[in-house]
């Protein structure tokens, strides 16, 4: 289902469980200068994929490009905190920029956290090297999510200059903001720190459903005004990202998660830039993650493409799912295994190469750089 659909389906009150949002935000269209309304990314072979048109060449770009395996990012960011880069415009968008100078992806990833909104909004949080994402003090009460500071729009200032500047550089590349999904950043809130089972945001669903609600909707507000912020300043497509959502399953997704997503995706969709949805062990939840209203659907590395657009109905392109154990194999192994993700999403009414998740830490960049070659020498037909 198109966003424009599933609007429409909105609006006339027929998706079972689903209300408008309160908090869709007061915003207009996306600047007659923009690069989506200015001539330079509309065609660009990213959004004619994720539009479902004829891309010139097979668009590929790589989640966790920008830094993670790049020499000049670790020599970048030396001495500099993860969440400090994050708000430097001027590094952040020298980091963006750093995968698409040297592995010429057909789209850089905007450089930053998708804790950056709950620091911005005033919530004490860092990222711990070797931890991740660590708050001052979880969040687990309905005290507690009363006492949320609330996300400004003046507070996304670092954010939309970093956006401009990169903009500037990329000229037709496109720039794809993106925002971590409601409940992968209450779940972060919950627990106070990363979890591999996410019990406590889990138990809170069912044991205070009223103080669910509320955090997932902080949540969905500050991720929305997070990606609307990198839409608005330049961004050509933005990706809704559920890193935990495949710790739930689908009557808990439904019932508990759907909505929120869908309300932090009520801020960005009348801009008209190409939505994506991606989460991490969620092939039991592909049509409920289409159904809160995007363009496109990512798909990990756990499901062949082409049962993942059976699921789907054929009904939107998709993006994946390279497995990113296989950047350390044998290229001869490496080559196959893309050429059968190709072959696998071809069914698709579009495809965008991606990995199953993100460029692992100690990936030889050489490699990427040699995959995108490789993807771009295969024609599109």
């Amino acid at each position: 289902m198109t966003a424009c659909r599933y609007l429409l389906r909105l609006i006339l009150g027929t998706i079972e469980g689903m209300t408008p949002s309160p908090a869709v935000s007061a915003a207009g269209t996306l600047a007659a200068d923009h690069p989506l309304m200015d001539g330079r990314t509309a065609d660009s072979p990213l959004i004619t994929a994720y539009r479902g048109g004829k891309p010139s060449r097979r668009p590929v770009w790589f989640m966790r490009q920008a830094g993670r395996s790049l020499p000049e990012y670790l020599k970048v960011r030396e001495g500099i905190a993860m969440l400090d880069s994050c708000l430097r415009p001027e590094l952040a968008s020298e980091i963006t920029l750093q995968p698409v100078r040297r592995h010429d992806v057909d789209a850089g990833i905007f450089f930053s956290d998708i804790v950056i909104p709950l620091k911005l909004a005033g919530v004490g949080v860092d990222i711990v090297p070797g931890v991740g994402p660590v708050l001052d003090k979880p969040v687990r009460t309905a005290a507690d999510v009363a006492a949320l500071p609330k996300l400004t729009w003046e507070a996304l200032e670092p954010i939309r200059e970093a956006v401009r500047l990169t903009v500037a550089e990329l000229g037709k590349t496109p720039l794809i903001g993106f925002a971590g999904a409601p409940f992968t950043l209450a779940a972060y809130m919950v627990e106070g720190k990363p979890s591999r089972d996410h019990l406590g945001p889990r138990t809170m669903m069912h044991a205070d459903p009223e103080t669910w609600n509320a955090l997932a909707n902080w949540a969905a507000d500050a991720s929305g005004l997070f990606l609307r912020a990198q839409l608005e300043a330049g961004a050509s497509a933005g990706q809704l990202f559920d890193s935990w959502a495949g710790s739930l399953g689908l009557a808990d997704y439904q019932r508990f998660v759907a909505a929120a997503s869908s309300r932090a995706l009520d801020h960005v969709r009348h801009l008209g830039a190409p939505l994506i949805h991606f989460g991490t062990g969620t092939s039991e939840l592909l049509v409920a993650m289409r159904d809160v209203g995007v363009d496109v659907v990512g798909v990990d590395y756990r499901l062949p493409l082409d049962e993942a657009n059976r699921r789907l109905g054929g009904s939107v392109p998709l993006q994946g799912n390279i497995d990113p154990a296989l950047l350390s194999a044998p290229w001869e192994v490496l080559e196959a295994h893309v050429r059968e993700v190709i072959a696998a999403g071809s069914g698709a009414p579009g495809h965008v190469l991606n990995l199953g998740h993100g460029v692992p830490p100690e990936t030889d960049p050489d490699v990427l750089t040699r995959v995108v070659k490789l993807i771009h020498s295969i024609s599109p037909e």
